[in-house]
């Protein structure tokens, strides 16, 4: 498997003065259509159980919020609010498919060991719970 890493378009961001110069509104713009593009290779890499490229792409998005987290605010315009909506929303797609996958795991180890949830109240300690 193969896992592509995206570097931060701000140079300044992995050297040792990297909070001495914000990126400019064309970098911001970049950074955010290569997270975009990590999050489709992270979609791709929980579809396909690919957990080394699933790590990869954590990695590239840590790096992207690094370089993200130095923008002044005033730089961000209709364009970068597109490009971060559509950002959130996949990043939250992706939140949701790592949850079924986790669910669907604990479902099946469950189901292998024959044991209940471990986290999972009975009906009967619920209503004891509510009429105390």
């Amino acid at each position: 498997m193969t896992i592509t890493t995206i570097a931060p378009t701000n140079p300044a961001a992995t050297g040792p003065s990297a909070t001495s110069s914000a990126p400019s509104l064309i970098e911001v713009r970049d950074t955010l259509r290569q997270m975009l593009a990590v999050l489709q290779q992270e979609r791709h890499a929980l579809a396909g159980m690919d957990l080394d490229l699933i790590m990869g792409c954590a990695s590239n998005k840590a790096s992207l919020c690094g370089t993200l987290a130095e923008v002044d605010m005033a730089l961000v315009d209709e364009e970068c609010r597109g490009l971060l909506d559509a950002a959130r929303r996949l990043n939250e797609a992706n939140r949701k498919v790592r949850n079924l996958i986790a669910a669907n795991v604990s479902a099946r180890l469950d189901a292998l060991t024959g044991n209940a949830q471990l986290y999972r109240a009975n009906s009967a300690q619920i209503y004891r719970l509510r009429s105390a």
